[in-house]
């Protein structure tokens, strides 16, 4: 049988800094956070900025202060039994390295600054855990920029099935060299410093740091330790389209199932916001607004749609998270949080992207969307309390 799930708590950073208010200021102002990188040579790349906060910082370390924020708020005790699903990096040599010994000397567990090289992925879940001391099932997820959404979603359906009463949620990226030269060689990162979703004259993205993490909740188990429901994760899907590796399906055939399913577990289309995926990459962009039109039919049109990702960057494994947050405070403020760097559309983008300046508005139920490379695509809807 399913059961509602309640969202508790959260904590968050990004490179406008740590908590809500941070996010206000930034993201909800449209104030974008790219500057140049510090962190390592830029030299070799065509693009040297991203949206960075301060010096490298262990993984680890950012995951344990947001994971903690949340349960802070939550009010969750120490020992509690929670499950705990991270959304953190693989790589090229995941299937060595998954459980390799995280702590002897030369291992990649060893390293000590953030990114994809800093820790075995499976370890981040399990040593999250034991710095929350909570008990519960710990599991990792690897899908690149649906990492973080993915254990969302997972978190919601253990809830819903009655497997838990409590899943911490979390990803975390911080701004390291191999994955710009990725996507540098992939000539995916903007031309001239501005990330201008849905635009003509959009050149790609940029990176960010990013971490955050939620706590979820039953309602009967929210109910009998007295805390208080931010908001209720009403649906949640996953869909992979398998069109290309790096191309989305040009009709946005992965979003619209994926979202779809979340929908349709909500109890139906109706929607006031989307945090969208938008990346401003050249096929992304009408392949999401293909697909958001597929959805809402003649309701598209008046349905505000923004990607705050002008604003903090991509955050690949974190941007899940990240961006449910973003939407949660967008509900709960009753602020829609803009497009920034806004210019002409795309005449293939043709809904209300929130142009470079946040409006007021009555926001009961919001949907965020991410995709991936390989076509893995998720979505969550966010009722406000």
């Amino acid at each position: 049988m399913s059961r509602e799930v309640l969202l508790t708590g959260f904590g968050v950073r990004t490179a406008f800094g740590t908590g809500a208010d941070a996010l206000r200021e930034g993201v909800f102002d449209g104030r974008p956070a790219f500057a140049p990188i510090t962190r390592f040579d830029i030299g070799p790349y065509r693009t040297g900025l991203a949206a960075a906060y301060g010096p490298a910082a262990p993984l680890r370390d950012v995951l344990a202060e947001v994971a903690a924020a949340a349960v802070g708020m939550a009010g969750l005790p120490t020992g509690a039994p929670a499950a705990v699903l991270v959304g953190t990096a693989g790589d090229f040599t995941g299937l060595t390295r998954f459980w390799r010994a995280r702590d002897s000397p030369g291992s990649p567990g060893a390293a000590v600054s953030g990114g994809a090289a800093e820790t075995v992925p499976a370890w981040q879940a399990e040593a999250l855990a034991d710095t929350l001391g909570v008990r519960g099932p710990r599991l990792a997820f690897t899908g690149a920029c649906v990492a973080s959404a993915a254990a969302i979603a997972h978190g919601c359906q253990l809830i819903a099935s009655g497997r838990a009463e409590t899943a911490i949620c979390a990803g975390a990226y911080l701004v390291e060299e191999e994955n710009l030269a990725k996507f540098d060689s992939g000539f995916a990162l903007s031309r001239d410093g501005v990330v201008r979703p849905f635009c003509a004259d959009r050149s790609g993205l940029l990176l960010g740091d990013g971490a955050a993490a939620i706590v979820l909740e039953s309602v009967g188990g929210a109910r009998r330790r007295g805390a208080r429901a931010l908001a209720a994760l009403t649906g949640w899907g996953a869909a992979g389209d398998a069109h290309h590796i790096a191309r989305p399906h040009p009709e946005g055939a992965g979003l619209v199932a994926a979202a779809g399913r979340a929908l349709r577990r909500a109890g139906g289309p109706r929607i006031d916001y989307v945090n969208a995926h938008g990346t401003a990459t050249r096929h992304n962009d009408p392949a999401e607004t293909r697909g958001l039109r597929t959805l809402f039919g003649a309701d598209a049109a008046r349905t505000p749609v923004s990607s705050t990702k002008s604003t903090t960057g991509h955050l690949l494994e974190a941007a899940g998270a990240v961006e449910l947050v973003i939407t949660l405070l967008a509900l709960r403020d009753g602020v829609l949080p803009p497009t920034a760097g806004f210019t002409e559309p795309d005449p293939h983008c043709d809904l209300d992207y929130v142009p470079n300046r946040p409006h007021k508005a009555d926001l009961r139920r919001a949907l965020t969307v991410n995709a991936a490379f390989g076509g893995a695509n998720t979505a969550l809807v966010l009722e406000r309390a």
